[in-house]
């Protein structure tokens, strides 16, 4: 028997079929999707690869596999899923099982494969009679085993670290009594278990508006019949979205089929964790995401794998790969949002993963945001996606009011502060009436860059062509690209001078001057820099939800899907930030931060305020975000995508090529131009000259690229992947991504 393998590795020369023979003895492992150890090549060390096809016969002369691998395998299903991947993201096949395998296995150091976590356990061999007659009898005259002896009849089961705390002894003494027949020690499994210490009181069914109810029973019917479709839900922030969420996994589950529930951030995770364990109970949901330790995560999909109790997966983008049996529903809250691309590879969308699941699978996928991705609400339009539409907030509050404060106003009154004067009194009052501030800020750190005043030195990072960002608490300068860190610069060493100054604003800087203008009110900040430990994001927010926490300072990770009840006030700092950006994109996500942050204020009933200010106040992402009006912005976008030629009416591919060496990549660069022009006689595609990407280096490696417009084929692909085929270089790395979300 022969089975064709593609071997576990990222070399692009790589990324094709090997044929194997299977010896006798392991023919009834075979399968396909199942994990081989193989000889390859001249390599001295076996490699690991997987068994994507099986034939009677190949043309060539073929090694002996070494050996099948059960364990950790995925199905049949999923190669094919890998395979179209591969193909549409450019990319290797093991590239996108990776995706598909428990976190932590993707390693070709087969002894050192993640296991799930056991602890041993002791237990008493003799009754409690016969323990207490041997002691009086002094058959056991040890103190230390006598206090465990009598710690166990007491405690039925107790692993041997705990053992050795409470009864002050160790692991030589309960040794000796397992040597003496009184007790046992068990090997045991045990489950890193994230939802430890959630106590979470549970909810019912809520009674669904006339537009939730409209919106779930149109989705329930699909749920019903086994039916795929598409549908999106665009509300208005409060609307109340998550609650036909729940009330369709509900229907799901009745079915005894199980849902997927992605959401953007990390830091909306435990929020829609708390939610659905309050209504369905811990026992029937599993989390994916990547601030759960290595070893949670691979006990939450060993968990999805083997137990059939488990109905909900909740997680990040990586997620929608879960082995989960039985599929019923995809939910993608916030689709909007930027994280569903990968931006590693594979670089693929969480999005068109879904549509493949659910076309799979026959089941519903459901699209959530109260701003919808200019593409997906144009296709809804179509009508390719149902769109479903929530005008009016589920617990009847009104929306806040949105008020613009122009900052060349304020200069010209001679405020340099942060806080406009309008800002500045809306945060007093608020204090003063014991409700609670959102100050969003969409930079992290003190200063953005640092300059010398005489001669106009800029800091920049040593490996990368970016301004380094200085960091008051740790008083160093670090660079958000490649991570590299440096001492401050005190003294310019261009000219000696020390007239060195701090240029722009980042969340440090703010919270620093929040607790000078308001010196006794308490501020929290969530930022990158304060969600590095395990589970840090989860502790902010609820820190801030349940004591009294007066103001919350924070980047994006503040702006989408939270819930607080007592925030009655939205501050946006400057909310110009992403409106230059070098994408074509740039209004569409200025439109949707800012109204995505304004819909924080005033949940419960209580009157909400949004202060944005900006040095463009007639900017028309901004004055449609003052209005709230998503179906006003995107009547205007449309227009200037339609002329432009941007998605959605082509596709945008970038082909990026780096290298070490400056005179490489431009060449590289340039072969890979003229293949693709020689390939489009056709002029299907519309191809841009190579040039220095916006950031030219990242890392110490020189980068270049190739944009393309064109619509994304079959065709388009092939000729792509020919481009870079028999590209040549030790360095260099050419990586292509579709409709990216970034184009620096």
């Amino acid at each position: 028997m022969i089975v064709e393998v593609i071997i576990n590795s990222n070399v692009k020369d790589l990324n094709r079929i090997f044929d194997y023979n299977v010896p006798i003895e392991l023919e009834e492992k075979i399968k396909i999707g199942r994990r081989v150890i193989v000889p390859f090549g001249r390599m001295k060390q076996s490699q690991e690869g997987y068994i994507i096809g099986i034939k009677e016969k190949s043309d060539y002369m073929i090694k002996d596999v070494n050996d099948i691998l059960i364990e950790n395998s995925i199905d049949e299903e999923r190669i094919e899923l890998a395979r179209l991947m591969a193909r549409k993201y450019f990319c290797n096949i093991s590239d996108c099982i990776k995706l598909m395998l428990p976190p932590g296995t993707t390693s070709k150091n087969m002894i050192n494969r993640m296991k799930e976590k056991s602890s041993r356990f002791v237990y008493l061999l003799k009754s409690e009679d016969e323990i207490k007659d041997d002691i009086e009898n002094k058959i056991i005259k040890s103190e230390k085993q006598k206090r465990i002896l009598n710690f166990l009849i007491d405690n039925d089961e107790v692993s041997t670290v705990e053992l050795e705390i409470f009864t002050d002894t160790t692991s030589v003494t309960i040794k000796t009594l397992e040597q003496k027949g009184y007790i046992e020690i068990v090997e045991k499994q045990v489950e890193r278990n994230p939802f430890l210490d959630k106590n979470i009181q549970h909810t019912e069914n809520l009674k669904l508006t006339n537009e939730q109810e409209k919106a779930f029973n149109t989705i329930n019917e699909n749920i019903k019949e086994n039916k795929y479709g598409e549908f999106l839900i665009y509300g208005i922030t409060g609307s109340g979205k998550t609650e036909i969420y729940l009330q369709l996994i509900g229907e799901t589950i009745k079915k005894d089929k199980t849902s997927i529930v992605l959401v953007p951030e990390i830091s909306l995770t435990p929020q829609m964790v708390d939610r659905f364990i309050a209504r369905f109970g811990q026992g029937k949901i599993a989390i994916l995401h990547s601030k759960l330790s290595i070893g949670e995560r691979y006990d939450q999909w060993k968990k999805i794998e083997k137990d059939d109790n488990i109905k909900i997966v909740i997680g990040a983008r990586s997620a929608i790969f879960a082995p989960v049996k039985n599929l019923g529903l995809i939910i993608i809250d916030e689709e909007h949002d930027s994280s569903y691309k990968a931006d590693s590879t594979p670089r693929y969308h969480a999005k068109e993963i879904a549509r493949y699941l659910g076309k799979k699978n026959n089941c519903p996928v459901v699209l959530g945001s109260a701003t919808p991705d200019i593409s997906t609400y144009f296709n809804a339009l179509k009508g390719d996606i149902k769109l479903l539409t929530l005008t009016k907030r589920a617990n009847n509050s009104n929306l806040p009011k949105v008020e613009i404060i122009d900052l060349k106003d304020e200069l010209a009154q001679g405020n340099r502060s942060m806080l406009s004067r309008k800002l500045y009194s809306e945060i007093e009052n608020n204090l003063t009436n014991k409700k609670q501030t959102i100050l969003f800020l969409n930079r992290r750190g003190y200063s953005t860059f640092v300059m010398c005043r005489n001669c106009g030195y800029t800091v920049k990072c040593n490996k990368c062509n970016v301004s380094m960002t200085y960091h008051i608490e740790s008083n160093r300068l670090k660079c958000h690209y490649c991570g590299y860190e440096r001492k401050n610069v005190t003294v310019c060493p261009e000219c000696n001078s020390k007239n060195i100054r701090y240029f722009g604003t980042g969340t440090e800087k703010l919270e620093i001057e929040i607790k000078k203008l308001f010196p006794n009110s308490s501020t929290i900040r969530m930022d990158v820099d304060t969600v590095t430990k395990k589970n840090s994001h989860e502790m902010i927010l609820d820190k801030f939800k349940n004591d009294g926490i007066d103001i919350l300072i924070g980047t994006q990770m503040v702006v989408k899907g939270h819930h607080f009840p007592n925030v009655t006030l939205v501050g946006v700092i400057a909310a110009d930030s992403s409106l230059f950006i070098d994408d074509y994109r740039s209004s569409e996500k200025t439109f949707q931060l800012l109204t995505q942050v304004a819909g924080r204020a005033g949940r419960e009933g209580q009157e909400g305020k949004v202060i944005i200010q900006t040095y463009n106040p007639d900017n028309f992402a901004i004055e449609c975000s003052k209005m709230q009006n998503y179906i006003m912005f995107y009547n205007e976008e449309i227009k200037y995508r339609e002329m432009l030629k941007f998605p959605p009416f082509c596709d945008i591919i970038k082909i990026d090529v780096s290298d070490y060496s400056k005179n490489q990549v431009a060449k590289l660069s340039m072969q890979i131009y003229d293949k693709l022009v020689n390939q489009n006689e056709d002029n299907r595609m519309s191809i841009y000259k190579p040039m220095p990407a916006p950031i030219d280096k990242i890392k110490d490696r020189y980068r270049w690229r190739i944009l393309i417009r064109c619509r994304f084929t079959n065709t388009i692909i092939d000729r792509v992947n020919n481009s870079i085929t028999g590209i040549k270089s030790n360095s260099a790395r050419v990586s292509i991504d579709v409709n990216p979300n970034s184009m620096k």
